[in-house]
């Protein structure tokens, strides 16, 4: 079975919490703080894998969960880090975020990787938390929650020259000719139901990778057949290779079923027809083919190379032809810059740090927003101070103010998550 998408949702490990713990030591006198920081959470790290093909192992995969780093101990230690969750993925592997459809990663060399969910840092323990105005907090925070992310993760294949045509017009056929891949092959539509690699070796003993995509239709880029599926695996190709049926055999005209295989490239992707075509005139073993090679070549540009794949007739010629032009052909990025998301330490537009709502009675405020729920998360409600340092935060990032802007009264009630709280003055 051949896999080449799936959706994962991944959830980074939550870092670990701090400890609030205080030296007690005969002899010491006003030992102070002693409590260690937590361990960082698990990254979520894909990697290329030379051994695999397929996202198969992914399949029933569809919830990734990191590990939580170790708490904080007592005597300043420190939690240990969780392990990384590594996803080992074939070469060609495109990584997308679902929410914001920019491309994460592109991996396509053996060893690439990327962290797609950042694992949360520790919490930090009293000692961490001491300043000069409290030598002795007696308190510590949470480990911060580790980075949610859903992901589009999408095969595009690595190969060098892209066999495309109507269905049954004999790339399978070809591809088996010209290299150890074995497809099935039928006398009836569609009989690849996946795409086949195979490596190529020409006589002068170059080598390139081949793709035998599966057979095209009238409509394919928009879901017709099985084009919409194996479409996005000729982004990747130096060259495409129409593999015609001259001799006709079913009825069809070969110039209409070559202008249709390019609209339909055309229309998939615009960037695929500036790539260099060469026309496979295939069966030409096959009565009156000959003929439809003459008619066919008046109306086309691009060179043409007749061919039996089955009696193995001008295979060779074709195979020096294609290695001659990916020796002048250099692999492109499949992604503009823009289209990949980069991560950077500085946004100079930031989104808004909360939201404030107020709700149909009147009386309640919900505050929402990522910061100010990670504050609440790695809040640790277990005494006086640590209340006061949550409500001192919040103060700080501007939440009082804008209540007060907004005609909030003493009494009321303050969501944020599942805690309430009264809001005074």
């Amino acid at each position: 079975m051949f896999v080449d998408e799936v959706i994962l949702e991944l959830y980074a490990g939550n870092g670990g919490d701090g400890c609030m713990a205080f030296r007690r030591e005969k002899f010491i006198e006003m030992g102070g703080p002693w409590g260690g920081n937590g361990g960082k959470g698990s990254d979520i790290k894909f990697v290329v894998d030379e051994g695999l093909n397929t996202l198969l192992d992914l399949r029933y995969k569809r919830i990734i969960k990191g590990n939580k780093g170790a708490n904080g101990e007592g005597k300043g230690k420190q939690g240990a880090n969780a392990s990384d969750v590594i996803i080992r993925v074939p070469e060609g592997t495109v990584i997308t975020d679902v929410e914001t459809g920019l491309v994460i990663a592109d991996l396509t060399k053996k060893d690439d990787s990327v962290i797609a969910a950042y694992g949360g840092r520790g919490g930090r323990g009293n000692i961490a938390l001491a300043t000069r105005a409290n030598l002795a907090p007696a308190i510590a925070e949470n480990g911060e929650p580790g980075e949610y992310r859903k992901v589009k993760v999408e095969l595009k294949l690595l190969a060098d020259v892209g066999l495309v045509g109507m269905p049954s017009v004999g790339k399978s056929t070809l591809i088996s000719r010209i290299s150890a891949a074995r497809p099935k092959i039928a006398a009836y539509h569609f009989t690849t139901l996946s795409p086949n690699l195979g490596v190529v070796k020409t006589i002068d003993n170059r080598s390139f990778v081949v793709a035998d995509l599966p057979g095209l239709i009238e409509g394919a880029s928009l879901g017709g057949g099985l084009g919409d599926k194996f479409l996005k695996h000729i982004e990747r190709t130096r060259v495409i290779a129409h593999v015609i049926d001259m001799s006709a055999w079913e009825g069809r005209d070969p110039y209409e079923d070559y202008k249709i295989i390019n609209k339909e490239l055309e229309n998939f992707n615009k960037k695929i027809m500036l790539k260099p075509q060469i026309i496979i005139a295939n069966k030409m073993d096959v009565e009156g083919a000959k003929e439809n090679l003459e008619e066919f070549k008046k109306h086309v540009d691009a060179p043409v190379y007749p061919i039996s794949a089955v009696n193995n007739e001008g295979i060779d010629k074709v195979l020096m032809v294609l290695a001659d032009m990916l020796d002048k052909i250099e692999r492109e990025p499949l992604y503009e810059d823009e289209e990949v998301e980069s991560h950077v330490l500085y946004k100079f537009e930031r989104e808004k740090p909360f939201t404030i709502t107020r709700e149909d009675d009147g009386h309640t405020w919900t505050i929402r927003g990522k910061d100010v729920e990670k504050l609440l998360r790695m809040t640790r409600f277990t005494s006086d101070e640590a209340a006061n340092r949550f409500a001192m935060k919040l103060r700080k990032m501007g939440i009082d103010d804008k209540l007060r802007e907004m005609g909030a009264e003493e009494g009321d009630t303050i969501r944020i998550l599942d805690l309430e709280f009264e809001y005074k003055e």
